[in-house]
């Protein structure tokens, strides 16, 4: 198998300043991609691009709210004009407003639902000007198991997520034959800041669900970004992946 090797290529990593999405951009700077990152958190953007850079890859960043459209062109403008160009777009950025659907209200709705899936048109659309210029036009899209299976207390999220998958499979089929591929990652219980603030027997519970009876990595995500990104996938679109333990096997 030969070795991945993104040297000469630009990436958009949305909600690219922690958590996943760091862990996102780390990984494509170590294969050699130029990376921009965005996201609303401006200190954590300068930290994270200060590591990526001293990879010794171009970085840069754009403080970007993706439910506007504006912030989606203006950051996919910014990729192009400073880096020289586009050739991966990774749609991470996310958020959750959990509430019972009974109580849950229409704003908690519609915040996540802006975020999680109209940000990912606005990212889409803004970014295929610069990704149908491309040799190796990828989008990567990180749904989620909770798109898949749902979750009580969650149904702006499970709805958005699942959303992500429809337009996943639509703008593949729109793209391909432009060699744009479009895939989704689906991560099951993955160990982040929130779930290390849960108490250990909830931990344990839900390791209990998962066949390989642990939580995944922010690197497991990394990992397959990378692969999804690189020339190794070159005929792998359309497709939902699920990186969860084998949690919904």
């Amino acid at each position: 198998m030969s070795k991945i090797d993104l040297k000469g290529r630009v990436a958009i990593v949305t909600g690219g300043a922690q958590g996943i999405g760091k862990s996102i951009a780390l990984a494509l700077a170590d294969v050699g991609a130029d990376v921009l990152l965005a996201d609303v958190q401006e200190e954590a953007l300068e930290k994270t691009a200060a590591e990526l850079t001293a990879k010794g890859v171009k970085a840069t960043t754009s403080l970007t709210d993706v439910s506007k459209s504006s912030d989606a062109e203006a950051m996919a403008k910014k990729a192009m004009e400073e880096l020289g160009g586009l050739d991966i777009l990774v749609n991470n950025a996310g958020i959750t407003r959990d509430n019972l659907f009974l109580r849950m209200s229409e704003q908690e709705w519609d915040l996540v639902m802006n975020v999680n899936l109209k940000g990912a048109f606005n990212c889409c659309k803004a970014a295929l000007k610069g990704l149908l210029k491309s040799e190796h036009g990828r989008i990567v899209n990180i749904s989620s198991i909770i798109g898949l299976m749902g979750n009580a207390g969650q149904a702006n999220y499970s709805a958005s997520k699942a959303g992500l998958l429809g337009l996943t499979k639509s703008v593949a089929k729109e793209v391909g034959k432009r060699q744009i591929t479009v895939n989704a990652i689906a991560p099951g219980f993955i160990k982040t800041a929130m779930t290390d603030a849960l108490p250990e027997k909830i931990v344990e519970e839900y390791k209990k669900l998962i066949p390989l009876n642990d939580l995944g990595l922010p690197e497991d995500v990394a990992d397959l970004v990378v692969f999804l990104a690189s020339d190794m996938a070159r005929y792998i679109s359309g497709q939902v992946i699920q990186v969860d333990g084998g949690m919904l096997t």
